[in-house]
């Protein structure tokens, strides 16, 4: 694995599909905070709850002028099908899927031996330098108010 990025680095630019078959560039988000999401693989429980928070959250991002976004190294016909059995609907879910993990790799994040990536939480700021890096167990759910705690001390 690559070292994982770490605060005050700048941000990798990456362009993927969503679940909608959109390319989503991360310089799409000049001037917003950016929450980037990582999950290990769509169709498990704690990636579905992690997800589903950062939907049931929409507002509260849009309050803090943060773009939520999930990414994961699933195809987008996966994504796709995923994020409608969990009704998301406005949050974008990346598609790391080809070059196999690119953007995982590039942050530190991808499990070679695992062929996914770790579970885990990167904030941006505004410029897209990193102000917050945390990685997770696999099976533990990300606490969405530790995330909601990082933005609010930067308003």
């Amino acid at each position: 694995m690559r070292k994982l990025i770490q605060r005050r680095e700048r941000a990798k630019p990456f362009d993927l599909k969503d679940n909608r078959d959109k390319e989503i560039r991360l310089s799409d988000f000049k001037g917003k905070k950016v929450l980037l999401s990582f999950h290990p693989l769509a169709w498990t429980s704690v990636c579905a709850e992690q997800m589903k928070a950062l939907e049931a959250n929409k507002e509260k991002f849009d309050l803090l002028n943060t773009v939520a976004l999930g990414l994961s190294i699933d195809t987008v016909p996966s994504k796709n099908a995923w994020a409608k059995t969990l009704g998301i609907q406005q949050t974008p879910l990346l598609c790391d899927f080809w070059p196999h993990g690119k953007v995982a790799k590039a942050y530190g994040l991808f499990r070679e031996a695992n062929g996914f990536s770790e579970r885990a939480n990167i904030i941006l700021d505004e410029k897209h330098q990193v102000i917050f890096v945390k990685v997770y167990p696999i099976a533990q759910l990300p606490d969405i108010e530790e995330i909601f705690s990082t933005l609010g001390g930067l308003v």
